[in-house]
């Protein structure tokens, strides 16, 4: 038998049909059309960025500060607190798909993520940026933008990288080459070396009070239930006598009623002698009722009083709550937003939001750009920060000089600012990305958004409740809650920020 994928075609078989001259022609054009013309989906092919390659600072490195990813370089290079020490070639969003430009920090890591969105791709080594899925990780890289909104890294530095970055870890991804640089502002915030040194046993001081209020708040609603349990008796009593004291009233309210509209003698009669009945029951009862009150009055006033005192336990056990959380979140490097389409000043510390005031930037119509100022070190008493900008046509200098920061919201962030501390300045608003755990999400509106608009944001995420009396993490839920479990996903904030914990089921 002829193997038919190996036997060539008879010489008489080709002489049999020679196609005419214009197929020919045809068929030779539509050949340099599909050769020469790149996929529609992919113009950034047409001019491909200069390559780059992985490289590795000369010196010691110390903790990534920040990584900033250049759309126009298919570049990401990580910076610590003396300049970058890692970089390496990326693969962003394609057009449709584009991975949206702004400022994002890593709200979660998972060594081994799949794609609940593609088919279960693996997506190793996984910083998310974003809960509705934008995120860096491992994967391949073509020479060009090619993924659905993420950013691609090589698998090797992927892996090399993920242990070196803490949640909350700045991620900038901007349309231009951006570099941080050495900067100094007035403005900036000078921290308060005794204020620091002072903080710790603030907290201490704060946790011991907020511990005692719990317990007297906890001994006052005890004692309120105990004098209402024996007062309970007199308590039911003095309902009864109040049902019946209303049902009276309602009663020779009828009679009134019945008397003003009778007609005849005879039905007024009847409708006054009735009157006549009711009133005097209304008359008894009331008697009744403010003799029961007089005998059981020192009974239910200790009853009312211990609900006081219990309320009021309550709320100072709140209120003592509340100074220990903020004296604690003081502990950590603050964040500060200030958007020109708002007119606003957002501070956050941790996850946690601290204040939302109104700020004045002069010449509000005109753009200001985005900047972020990051403090990556100690200066003596103060800070060093670096300022990097990514877009808009006033510098970093420029813009600060258009801010007036108020100086009681100075007073409070100020003194305990220390490294890691940012300020973002920005036209934009706050993303609705930003939420109770995320940083500050800021996407520049006149870049493309595609892998971030095609995207929902998740209604609920879970994370594990600090049980250490920690701030920051309230009602996030717990691992061994239902919902949490059937959600898949937590991390554990106890863990110095790193560690992130996967459940069996995935989300993207």
């Amino acid at each position: 038998m002829t193997n038919r994928f190996t036997m060539a075609p008879s010489t008489k078989a080709i002489r049999r049909w020679q196609p005419p001259a214009f197929v020919t022609l045809l068929a030779s054009a539509a050949l340099t059309v599909l050769t020469a013309a790149p996929p529609a989906d992919a113009k950034t092919r047409q001019t491909p960025p200069k390559p780059s390659t992985e490289a590795t600072a000369s010196r010691d490195a110390g903790e990534p500060l920040m990584a900033i990813v250049s759309i126009k370089s298919q570049r990401v290079t990580l910076y610590d607190a003396d300049g970058w020490i890692l970089r390496a070639p990326v693969s962003s969003g394609t057009t449709g798909r584009e991975t949206p430009q702004g400022v994002f920090s890593v709200v979660q890591k998972d060594k081994d993520h799949h794609s609940n969105l593609y088919d279960d791709a693996w997506m190793p080594n996984m910083l998310r940026i974003t809960w509705s899925g934008i995120a860096l990780h491992g994967g391949p890289l073509p020479g060009y933008a090619a993924s659905h909104g993420c950013v691609r890294m090589p698998y090797g530095f992927a892996e090399k990288l993920f242990d070196k970055v803490r949640i909350g870890m700045r991620v900038i991804i901007a349309p231009d080459d951006v570099e941080p640089v050495e900067f100094a502002h007035p403005a900036l915030f000078v921290p308060n070396s005794e204020a620091i040194a002072a903080a710790p046993g603030r907290v201490d001081a704060l946790a011991r009070e907020a511990d005692e209020a719990s317990r007297a708040a906890q001994e006052a609603k005890s004692a309120a239930a105990v004098a209402a349990r024996e007062a309970a008796p007199l308590t039911a009593s003095l309902r009864k006598l109040e049902l019946l004291k209303t049902r009276a009233d309602a009663e020779l309210a009828s009679a009134e009623k019945v008397l003003a509209s009778a007609k005849t003698d005879q039905a007024k009669a009847r409708a006054e002698e009735s009157k006549e009945k009711v009133s005097a029951k209304v008359a008894l009862l009331e008697t009744q009722l403010d003799t029961f009150k007089a005998k059981a009055k020192s009974k239910l006033d200790a009853v009312a009083a211990a609900k006081d005192v219990a309320n009021a336990a309550v709320s100072k056990r709140g209120d003592a709550a509340k100074a220990a959380r903020e004296a604690k979140v003081a502990l950590v490097p603050v964040s500060v937003f200030i958007s020109r389409k708002t007119q606003r000043l957002y501070v956050r510390r941790g996850l946690e939001q601290v204040l939302d005031v109104q700020v004045t930037i002069r010449d509000p119509d005109q753009a200001i750009g985005t900047h972020v100022f990051t403090a990556v070190g100690r200066a003596g008493a103060g800070l060093r920060w670096t300022a990097a900008t990514i877009e808009g046509l006033d510098d970093a200098k420029a813009a600060l000089d258009r801010i007036t920061i108020p100086q009681d919201v100075l007073e409070r962030i100020a003194p305990t600012a220390l490294p890691r501390s940012s300020l973002i300045i920005s036209d934009e608003p706050l993303n609705k990305e930003t939420n109770y755990h995320t940083e500050f999400v800021v996407v520049l509106n006149d870049q493309p958004q595609g892998g971030l608009a095609m995207r929902k944001r998740p209604a609920e995420v879970r994370t594990v409740r600090r049980d250490d009396g920690g701030f920051g993490w309230r009602g996030w839920g717990s691992p061994f809650d239902n919902t949490a479990r059937r959600s898949g996903q937590y991390y554990d904030p106890r863990q110095n920020g790193q560690n992130y914990y996967q459940g069996q089921q995935r989300w993207w």
